[in-house]
């Protein structure tokens, strides 16, 4: 395995993330201003994002099992290659339909060509500090809030959302198609598995795979995992302005948010490899939901703040475990697919907040009903998680001769 070339995969990996995840979610900061300009309801430009979580979900599988079969390469190129143009695209929608078509399903799709395909890559790369590894590509798309947020909110003040739009699609062409480029397959693919996960299940099929127990308990605790933290993420900037905090101040939640993510995900990433991650999963999954719950009675910027740090650190680092403990129970050879498999749980889980956080807002005029029900999704991932049990492990007798 070449070993120094396998931190490129986790550099290039860590500037994809950023660039695809900063330009999706950069849909909250304009929230606000189209809705001004066009006169659209913030609902019905919230179900642009929900269509993108949803055609994320749609994708993910389907972008997994080409990585599996073609590589990561042709995979995650492709999906730069579509998510600048369909970003460009949308910047010029003259209706809502065609904006939550162009931004929801194109940019979602395309958007989902990254995340399976790059940590299946990863976590091939990698046979120790596995954790690490994930978790420094998952840190790269958490530097997303503090990047890609606060360059649309400075752009959309000196231009309007069309023309910040646009620019946020050419610089994520610039940044995206040279560092796919980069990508390469691991090594690990052409050699005889050694893995714990294949020596316990040699014949495993894929069929077999995704029919488990195993995947199943992990696609629904992702599913309510990222329910608990998609409304909070999407809706707080809009939350914190109708609080009477400015704009600028407000996306700057957004930033301490995922500053605190970096942090998160090296820390739980260290604290997995040495603790195990199905338990530093279950202990963050707890913490997420009364972390979400803390933002109900955040009023001021200083509350926001602290609540932006706890729920930064905790989500962001328990999203990079859920490949570790794939990697740990099945195949290389489908890693793409069981990643993306559960990437479309997590994807549906994200559909749910914007949409929802919107209506609740045109409906009773506040945010608050919509962190208590987070908080409930918190905990259902979290006992649902609780039930996972890894495939047996096999005596080294039963791996020599198998």
């Amino acid at each position: 395995m070449d070993r120094p070339y396998r931190w490129v995969i986790v550099a290039a990996g860590g500037l994809l993330g950023c660039a695809a995840v900063g330009a999706m979610f950069s849909l909250p900061v304009f929230l606000r201003p189209m809705a001004q300009d066009t006169g659209w309801s913030v609902t019905g430009i919230s179900t642009a994002m929900t269509i993108g979580f949803l055609a994320m979900a749609a994708a993910s599988m389907v972008w997994g099992g080409l990585s599996d079969k073609f590589g990561p390469r042709p995979v995650v190129l492709a999906g730069s290659i579509v998510l600048a143009s369909s970003l460009a695209l949308a910047s010029r929608a003259s209706s809502l339909v065609e904006f939550q078509l162009l931004f929801g399903l194109l940019v979602g799709a395309a958007t989902a060509a990254v995340f399976a395909p790059m940590m299946a890559c990863v976590t091939g790369w990698f046979d120790t500090q596995r954790g690490l590894a994930v978790s420094l590509v998952s840190a790269g798309m958490g530097m997303a809030p503090m990047t890609m947020a606060p360059l649309a909110a400075w752009l959309v003040t000196i231009h309007n959302w069309r023309g910040a739009m646009l620019i946020i699609a050419g610089i994520a062409a610039a940044l995206m198609i040279p560092a796919a480029l980069l990508v390469r397959r691991p090594p690990v693919q052409d050699e005889p598995a050694q893995t714990s996960s294949d020596a316990a299940e040699p014949g495993m099929t894929l069929g077999q795979a995704v029919r488990s127990p195993q995947f199943i308990t992990l696609m629904l605790a992702n599913f309510f995992c990222c329910a608990t933290h998609s409304g909070p993420i999407f809706h707080t900037v809009a939350y914190a302005v109708t609080c009477g905090i400015p704009m600028v101040a407000a996306v700057s939640i957004y930033s301490v948010e995922g500053l605190a993510g970096m942090f998160g995900r090296i820390g739980f990433g260290f604290a997995g490899d040495r603790l195990g991650a199905q338990r530093v999963l279950v202990a963050g999954l707890l913490a997420q939901a009364f972390g979400v719950l803390a933002y109900a009675f955040a009023g001021q910027l200083g509350g926001f703040y602290a609540v932006a740090v706890l729920v930064g650190f905790i989500y962001a680092g328990t999203m990079p475990l859920y490949a570790v403990i794939i990697r740990e129970n099945f195949p290389q050879r489908m890693m793409g697919t069981i990643i993306g498999g559960t990437a479309m749980a997590g994807s549906l889980g994200m559909s749910t907040g914007p949409v929802l956080g919107g209506w609740i807002y045109d409906n009773f005029g506040s945010y608050a009903p919509l962190y208590v029900a987070s908080w409930g999704l918190g905990l259902a991932a979290t006992l649902i998680l609780a039930t996972f049990r890894p495939f047996p492990a096999r005596s080294p007798l039963q791996i020599a001769t198998a």
